[in-house]
């Protein structure tokens, strides 16, 4: 189980700055469990949201927000929603978060930090998708964890060393960074990766710093 917490509230209106349609995403999983964003915490924003002049088209709360399968199946009922909606907000832990950026052509904004539980991190379709660094920083990448997904965890963009977009550590895995930017292309939101972001946080952090690969 990944625990999550939720961010301050102004770090998450500054997310949503000019974006006036929002729909909101929590899950019965994780995240209801830590007290996140279950069927609570999901009414609970959207009334707030709502008192700071926001209009929130729908919301939904996922048995297990990670399982693609089951979140692309679920979010179907809610098509005219979603389209309707500016952004969507999810309120879980970040492999959640990375699961509806990567079924729902829409901008997704994490609403919750996920904290280290000392152990395993969280798997994906047998890939790491959530390093549990502390402070997620999904929001400028389009949703897609460069500190997980990344061989070199690069917060900056890609390594010179990326070809054809794949991976220079590992030429059978995707380059996340290409798929970054594959991504808020399609989305027209480009200019998220032209934005001036504060250094990230490390001292909540597991490591207290970006974890080190070593490869023979």
């Amino acid at each position: 189980m990944l625990i999550s917490k939720q961010k301050p509230l102004e770090e998450i209106l500054n997310y949503l700055e000019g974006d006036k349609n929002i729909f909101v995403i929590g899950c019965k999983g994780c995240a209801e469990g830590w007290g996140s964003g279950g069927e609570k915490q999901v009414a609970e924003m959207k009334s707030t949201l709502q008192e700071k002049g926001k209009a929130v088209t729908g919301s939904v709360v996922v048995d297990m927000l990670c399982d693609a399968a089951l979140t692309k199946l679920k979010l179907r009922s809610y098509k005219k929603e979603i389209a309707a909606a500016d952004s969507m907000l999810v309120l879980t832990d970040g492999a959640g978060v990375q699961t509806v950026a990567e079924v729902v052509d829409k901008v997704v904004h994490p609403g919750c930090n996920t904290l280290s539980a000392g152990g395993g991190h969280a798997e994906w379709k047998e890939s790491e998708r959530c390093l549990e660094c502390g402070d997620c920083m999904l929001e400028f990448t389009g949703g897609l964890c460069p500190i997980a997904r990344c061989s070199k965890h690069l917060l900056n963009g890609p390594c010179g060393g990326s070809q054809g977009g794949k991976c220079e550590v590992d030429p059978g895995i995707p380059c996340v960074w290409q798929q970054i930017v594959d991504h808020l292309a399609k989305l027209g939101r480009l200019d998220k990766l032209e934005r001036f972001v504060a250094p990230k946080n490390w001292s909540v952090s597991l490591t207290s710093g970006p974890p080190v690969k070593r490869f023979s």
